[in-house]
Order: structure tokens, then C-alpha cells, then sequence
């Protein structure tokens, strides 16, 4: 009995090449439209579909190999006597390869304004109808949907025939690919919805950008994967010039670095130090060296291998101060020359290069966690201040001074891991008390971090105070003016406690916690 291959590919990589292999062995090539046209082309004998279905392809080429005769001959069992009987009774061939990939539905939506009208016409109907077939009936029928497969599969059919456990392989490449490719329809169509739609039924697709070396631990397996679409203001857009590779730690510290960046202001030099998943130091200044210098003097001992993200470029004094000590990473929109050449004398800090760290997160963007047998799902914080919720609850009002430091302070305790309170003066983050289980510690740690700094600071909470001990311990400190979300039931006791120590207190009205 002839064997037969149906080809029918957009990507045509190594597709010539493999017809005349299977030609060779004596395989009869069926084909459609511009892969038909390419292998007669290239000289390749090949028998239309139209030929082996009796009818004509139509709607544009919609409709090409959605037909009982194309699919009866690659669902076919071929142990199976009655559906042997009942493809001859048809009049259908069996189909022994199928090779297929997708119209280009990804490549589509990257394009620069496309439309949704260009983007539904690029979703391949037939394709993965009929790779979904052959993938189903795969003791039987070899299906190839990488290009990369061609090679292994003539060298099996040379030996005899592909074995098994590599049709089983193959198959189960076509059903992940498959399944990525459905799900970047739905994810891009969901992102037409309004924002922070939670559908009933979610799915994500993601490509591998790398394996890592391990995860957090180095018994841990890992890989850092991308979001399909091109993400701005993303970690997977930033070159890296220098150093070994990102490790899982990294790359979660510098998502974290960029996250808290990106709510600072980008008319300012500023510069953000982060240490496991923390900022343990954020600062501003007239220039990216004095923002950098804020950022370090915040914390020298927490900053010493952290991760430093800038929104100025790098030059050679700021180089210079930061290769003063041992940092992990640098990000920033770029580097001088002369600065690159200063910071590359250290061997292993990587040095990523990012223009347009600090642009916006696409509100149409959803935050994931992972829990045993399961996610949580939520929209992104990307609300910073409801300037209409603002409101100044104690008799003495901030200085304009003091309200330009709560703001900052604002700021950055948002990306604070909960309970977070932080102290900031001049600028700059000099006290950081993060992810603790009680606020009053939180607050202890931070005003121990600051020491005599904390005397003239501001101070922020990610939630509000549930006592009156915050504000207590903070005015023996010397802080002069809090920001926090307000909402307690014992809200008056903080009142209080502010305007007996002549503390000015703000409320926004929203919290924000990061867990």
C-alpha cells in the first residue's frame, strides 16, 4: 500500500528538503496552496488536496483540509478492521506523516497597530484541527509540527520505521503547542475586555526565555519563561552587556527594583537598592550620582550584594561610587562608555541595560500566585494615591516639605513586604521595616535602621495602625508626619496620640499590601 504524507506548513523551514526525503522513500506528497506551490517549485511531485477530496479549495483558502476524506485517512486505526473497511468504502487513503505548523497569530499581534480584525484572520482553523487529529491517533500516523523534527523522523523511516516512544514524543509536542497557541488567542482577545477581567476559565501561556542553573535553592529546578505578548517597562526586554548569567534570585530582585521604580517620579534622577525582595534603599537627587549615593547611605550594610535599578544613565562618577562594593545587578536605561569600562573590571556583577524601565504596567495585566493545587488571581497594584481620599486628620497639617517626603515615602512602602513601615528624610529611605508580623516591630526595625536619622523623618505604613503604639514609638524617635490608610476602629487613639506629640497624620484611604 503507498504511503502517504500530507504537508501542509506556513513556516516552509526544512520543508523542501524533507519532501524529497520522503519522496525518496517512497512516499506520495500531498500538499496545499503555497507549500504545494513551493514543493513543485523546488520539483518535488505533489498531489493537491483538492485532488484527494474532490473538491476546491474555498473561502480564501479557509477551507482546504477540513474534509471527511483528509481526516478519515489520519483518524484511522489501523488495527482497527472496521475502520480499515470504512476507508475503503469512502474511497479515503490513509495519511502515515502529517506535517503542519500555524498560521502566525503570534507574529500578528506583535506587529505594530495591528488590527483585531488582522489579528482573527491569522487564528489557523484547520491546522490545528488536523494536527490535533494526528496527535490523537499517534501509534499510527507520525506527526511533525517543529521543523526541528524533520531530521530525527527521516532517519527513523530510513531504519525501519519512527519507534514509538518517538511518535509518542512528537505528539505530545503537538498538543502543548496546541495548547499555547489556543491560549494566546484567548489571552489576547481577553485583553480587549475591560480591565481586569477575571474570566471563568483562565489560560496562560508563557515561552522559556532560559533554564536557570537552580531556583532559590540550588536543589530547586528552574526556568524563566515570557509572556507572549511584548510587555514595555519589562524584564525581559533588558540586554544584558556584562556578567554571568541571572539566576532565579536575581531576576525576582530586579522585578522587584523595576516594580518600585516605576511608581517613583521620572522627571528626577532616582535610584532604587533592593535585597531579597525588598527595598532596603530608595533615593532621589539633582543627578543619578547623588540619587545612587541617597539609595546606598538608606542602608550600607542591606545594599552590599543587592540589586540596584536606575531611571538615569550610568556615568563614570556614579560607576565609579557603585563599584565601590559588591553588587548582583545593575539595571539602568543605559551607560557611558567610559562608565561600562569601570563597572566591567568586576567580573561577575551583570549589567543589564533597560530604556523605558519606569513605563507604565498594562492595566490588563494579572498578578498570579501559586498555592498547593491551585491560583490566586488578582489585578495589578497599579493605583498609587486617590488624591479625592486624601485626607489630613490631626490638628497640625503637614509642611509643604514634610507632605513632599510622605508622598515619597508613599511611594516606596508600597512595595514594602507587609507589615511594612518605612522612615524617610532628605529624599531618601533611611529606615525599612518589612515583613513582619506585627506592625509596632515593623517600626522598631526601621527606626533602628535609621538611628539618629529618624529624628526630622517622615514616616509611612502599607496599612493601617490597629493601636496607638506606632505613633507612640514613633514620636520618641522624632518623626514629624505619617501617611497611612487610615480605617481602624481605634483610629481617634492614633489621632490622639499624633496631636499630643504634635505629629501631622495623613490618611489615603487605601492600603497596600504585598505578600
Amino acid at each position: 500500500m503507498k504511503k502517504r504524507a500530507l504537508l501542509s506548513v506556513y513556516d516552509r523551514t526544512g520543508v523542501i528538503e524533507f519532501a524529497r526525503g520522503l519522496e525518496d522513500l517512497g512516499f506520495e506528497i500531498v500538499s496545499t496552496g503555497g507549500t504545494g506551490k513551493a514543493l513543485k517549485d523546488a520539483g518535488v511531485a505533489v498531489t493537491d488536496v483538492s485532488d484527494v477530496t474532490g473538491f476546491p479549495e474555498c473561502l480564501d483558502g479557509r477551507v482546504k483540509t477540513l474534509h471527511p476524506l483528509i481526516h478519515a485517512g489520519i483518524l484511522a486505526m489501523r488495527g482497527n478492521p472496521g475502520h480499515m473497511g470504512q476507508l475503503e468504502e469512502i474511497g479515503a487513503v490513509r495519511i502515515d506523516v502529517v506535517a503542519n505548523n500555524l498560521y502566525p497569530f503570534k507574529a500578528t499581534i506583535l506587529k505594530e497597530g495591528v488590527t483585531l480584525e488582522e489579528a482573527i484572520e491569522n487564528i489557523d482553523i484547520g491546522g490545528p484541527s488536523m494536527l490535533r487529529a494526528s496527535a490523537k491517533n499517534w501509534q499510527d500516523v507520525c506527526v511533525v509540527v517543529d521543523p526541528g523534527d524533520y531530521g530525527a523522523v527521516l532517519d527513523g523511516l530510513r531504519g525501519g520505521g519512527v519507534s514509538r516512544e518517538k511518535k509518542f514524543e512528537l505528539a505530545c509536542k503537538v498538543f502543548s503547542h496546541t495548547a499555547a497557541y489556543d491560549a494566546m488567542i484567548a489571552n489576547y482577545l481577553g485583553r480587549k475586555l475591560p480591565a481586569q477581567s477575571l474570566p471563568d476559565s483562565l489560560t496562560l501561556t508563557y515561552e522559556k526565555v532560559q533554564d536557570l542553573r537552580y531556583g532559590e535553592n540550588p536543589h530547586q529546578k528552574a526556568a524563566f519563561y515570557k509572556e507572549t505578548a511584548v510587555v514595555p517597562g519589562s524584564l525581559v526586554n533588558a540586554e544584558q552587556l556584562h556578567g554571568k548569567e541571572l539566576s532565579f534570585c536575581n531576576i525576582n530582585d530586579a522585578n522587584g527594583a523595576l516594580d518600585t521604580l516605576k511608581d517613583l517620579p521620572g522627571d528626577i534622577p532616582c535610584a532604587v537598592a533592593v535585597k531579597h525582595a525588598n527595598p532596603c534603599g530608595v533615593g532621589c537627587g539633582d543627578n543619578i550620582l547623588e540619587a545612587y549615593t541617597n539609595a546606598f547611605d538608606a542602608d550600607p550594610v542591606s545594599i552590599f550584594g543587592g540589586i540596584v535599578a536606575l531611571n538615569r544613565e550610568v556615568d563614570v562618577p556614579t560607576a565609579e561610587k557603585m563599584a565601590e562594593i559588591f553588587l548582583e545587578v545593575i539595571i539602568a536605561p543605559g551607560y557611558q562608555e567610559e562608565a561600562l569600562a569601570v563597572l566591567k573590571k568586576k567580573q561577575n556583577i551583570r549589567l543589564l541595560r533597560m530604556p523605558g524601565a519606569q513605563t507604565p504596567c498594562d492595566e490588563s495585566m494579572i498578578d498570579v500566585k501559586r498555592v498547593a493545587g491551585g491560583l490566586l488571581v488578582q489585578g495589578l497594584d497599579t493605583e498609587l494615591l486617590r488624591e479625592d481620599e486624601l485626607k489630613i486628620v490631626t490638628r497640625r497639617a503637614p509642611t509643604d516639605d514634610e507632605m513632599a517626603q510622605l508622598r515619597f515615602a508613599w511611594r516606596v512602602v508600597k512595595h514594602v513586604k507587609s507589615n511594612g513601615v518605612l522612615l524617610v528624610k532628605g529624599n531618601k529611605t533611611v529606615g525599612i521595616g518589612p515583613g513582619q508580623t506585627n506592625r509596632i516591630t515593623a517600626l522598631e526595625l526601621a527606626i533602628n535602621y535609621a538611628g539618629e536619622n529618624s529624628k526630622g523623618s517622615v514616616m509611612a505604613s502599607d496599612a493601617f495602625f490597629p493601636f496607638e503604639d506606632c505613633v507612640k514609638a514613633a514620636a520618641a524617635a522624632g518623626v514629624t508626619a505619617i501617611i497611612q490608610p487610615g480605617g481602624s476602629v481605634r483610629d481617634e487613639d492614633s489621632i490622639k496620640a499624633c496631636d499630643e506629640a504634635g505629629i501631622a497624620m495623613a490618611f489615603t484611604g487605601m492600603r497596600h499590601f504585598k505578600h
